[in-house]
């Protein structure tokens, strides 16, 4: 075997800081952000917020011998002194339709053969469907793609006002217009939605 061939089927390194914060989550219980991927490998599971928090660890990084962690990042929809608690309620509201579409997606079961020559069910779990429809609507009631990206990523993946104008190479205030705008209508919507979930 050639090592061209050896290369290929050698699994990669995890990133360093994703496996160690793979480490600390592991280490203080919080495993809800983590997944584990086709080689067995715990991973961090991106698309949510709690996958970009940061832990910082005092004592070299680990907790088992005396380090005290830290999360770094803060909820954005806290930091904005200017929202009011029905827009924060809202944000919460759509960021928890979010993550679960990004944590469990449209999933079908597995396809593989049984041994009787049957297949395994590929039936979508009602739960999904319901939370891919809920937050398709919350979308719709956004009406715009502009102000669906930046709840997205301010509700969605928890990134600050600073960063999404960064990313966009915009003055700070569009993006903070648009999450308004956004939360305004998304508290209308789920005031009129009485079938959404508690």
């Amino acid at each position: 075997m050639n090592k061209t061939k050896l290369a290929k089927t050698k699994v990669s390194k995890l990133p360093k800081g994703e496996a160690e914060q793979v480490r600390v989550r592991r280490d203080l219980g919080h495993d809800f952000a983590l997944r584990t991927d086709e080689h067995g490998r715990q991973r961090l599971m991106t698309g949510t917020a709690e996958a970009q928090r940061i832990y910082d660890v005092s004592n070299d990084g680990h907790i088992r011998t005396g380090g005290i962690a830290r999360v770094r990042n803060v909820d954005p929809l806290k930091s904005i002194v200017s929202l009011t608690d029905r827009q924060r309620e809202a944000g919460r509201r759509y960021r928890e339709d979010f993550e679960l579409a990004a944590t469990e997606g449209l999933k079908t079961g597995a396809y593989q053969e049984r041994v009787d020559g049957g297949r395994m069910s590929s039936e979508i779990p009602a739960r999904l469907l319901q939370n891919h429809s809920e937050l398709t609507a919350a979308r719709n009631a956004l009406g715009y793609p502009e102000i669906a990206h930046v709840l997205d990523a301010v509700c969605g993946l928890g990134m600050s006002i600073a960063e999404v104008a960064g990313k966009g190479k915009v003055v700070r205030d569009i993006p903070a217009q648009l999450l308004r705008m956004g939360l305004d209508r998304l508290v209308l919507h789920y005031g009129t939605n009485t079938e959404h979930r508690a």
